[in-house]
């Protein structure tokens, strides 16, 4: 079958794995070599320098990133990261990623995505918004309420965005708050916009498993990465019956076979000095990678690239997963997971739910009206669902795994667009 890669090399690289599984879906689509060339690259990348002065004294210079992939549905669309490791290739992939995932729930927006090398935990308050002052004026000329709009990823949070709308607005003599989202809510910022990531990967979880027979009330689950996402999906996918086995974070995994309270979970978290699962007794500590090899109907990747992989993927025991982070999977790991009857619900899809309450927070600020945090859910909900269901569809009539679907469905709305704009 083409839909399936087995490369005898592992590749841990998230462009290669984007772009290995673009050429698939190409090649299904019988898409038009020219305009899939297109398609492949992204519209722009831009490198820059941020000087800052440090609370020390020190001038330090920090190396940021801004990849528009792709603006021929509408302005490009995607998050920034604060971490060590970002680089040019995980920005571009992330950016690609973007994309097709606004194709594929029918939003009106193209891929980007930004970043900046730093470690965000070592920096103090008044350093993070001298950074991000200083990025955005780096990108004054790329960022834009119609022409690239940011939102928090990695190690950014609301107050960034804050920062990102009042540094724009002051350039450009005006409030500005549809130049990102994910803001506070009294800087225009939408009513569900917090739990809308983790609520979507609910809904796709809860989608799934009607097609595959599950009941909740008898699923355990696995739920990798304790974050905005990865707590808000175990709390929410807890809510539809299912027992939550095992957490994690960057201390490590937490199994109870009895199930893990995950309302209790939180609020250890909120409440522990280094804001993580470190010491949380109600649970057996085990590895990250013990983790996502246990005994479960459902697991949930929601923390970084590259978790399931050549190497582990034959021991993933899981009968569904919900990719709830982007790119969790490997490329060649795919096959495999397909030879096991394993249904992943790809990230493009799962975790959609964020740019799609993102798309609502937008819509709002250009109207000045803002929604019951009822209506916003109730919409996300609906949408959500429809893109599984389409998606799924998909992957019937093409006989392909759900992940080559849900590119097949992105690619083909943009190539279409592409064809219809013209001008080349």
């Amino acid at each position: 079958m083409t839909d399936l890669i087995k490369d005898e090399k592992p590749s841990h690289n998230p462009l290669d794995s984007m772009m290995k599984r673009l050429e698939i879906a190409i090649e299904k689509l019988g898409l038009d070599e020219q305009f899939a060339n297109v398609l492949k690259v992204p519209d722009r990348c831009v490198i820059v320098n941020i000087p800052v002065m440090m609370d020390d004294g020190n001038l330090k210079v920090f190396e940021g990133y801004r990849v528009v992939h792709s603006s021929h549905l509408g302005p490009s669309k995607g998050g920034i990261r604060y971490s060590m490791d970002v680089n040019l290739d995980e920005v571009k992939a992330l950016a690609a990623w973007m994309t097709w995932k606004c194709a594929v729930v029918n939003i009106p927006y193209g891929g980007a995505k930004g970043g900046i090398k730093c470690n965000p935990r070592e920096m103090s308050t008044n350093e993070l918004e001298k950074l991000t002052r200083g990025y955005t004026q780096a990108l004054k000329s790329v960022f834009g309420p119609d022409s690239d709009i940011s939102a928090p990823d990695m190690g950014t949070g609301p107050q960034e965005m804050a920062w990102i709308v009042d540094e724009y607005s002051k350039i450009f003599g005006q409030n500005s708050f549809a130049v990102v989202t994910g803001k506070p809510i009294v800087l225009g910022g939408s009513l569900g916009r917090f739990e809308a990531t983790g609520r979507g990967v609910m809904v796709s979880a809860r989608s799934a498993m009607a097609k595959l027979g599950l009941k909740a009330t008898e699923c355990t689950c696995v739920v990798q990465g304790f974050g905005n996402v990865g707590s808000i999906s175990a709390k929410l996918i807890e809510q539809l019956g299912v027992r939550i086995v095992a957490i994690s974070d960057i201390s490590g995994g937490y199994y109870n076979p009895k199930g893990i309270d995950i309302i209790d979970a939180i609020d250890y978290v909120a409440n522990c000095e280094l804001k993580s699962l470190e010491g949380f007794s109600k649970a057996e500590k085990i590895t990250n990678e013990e983790l996502l090899e246990l005994e479960c109907d459902i697991l949930v990747p929601a923390a970084m690239e590259d978790q399931i992989t050549i190497d582990n993927a034959a021991n993933i025991k899981a009968k569904l997963i919900v990719e709830g982070a982007n790119g969790p999977t490997t490329a060649n790991a795919d096959s495999i997971l397909n030879d096991l009857g394993v249904l992943v619900v790809p990230d493009i899809l799962a975790n959609a739910g964020g740019v799609t309450v993102s798309y609502f927070e937008w819509v709002q600020n250009r109207l000045g009206y803002y929604w019951t945090e009822e209506r916003v859910n109730r919409r996300g909900d609906r949408a959500m669902k429809t893109a599984f269901d389409n998606v799924y569809s998909y992957s019937e009539k093409h006989g392909v795994n759900m992940r080559i679907a849900a590119y097949m469905v992105g690619i083909e709305k943009v190539a279409n667009t592409l064809k219809l704009r013209g001008g080349f």
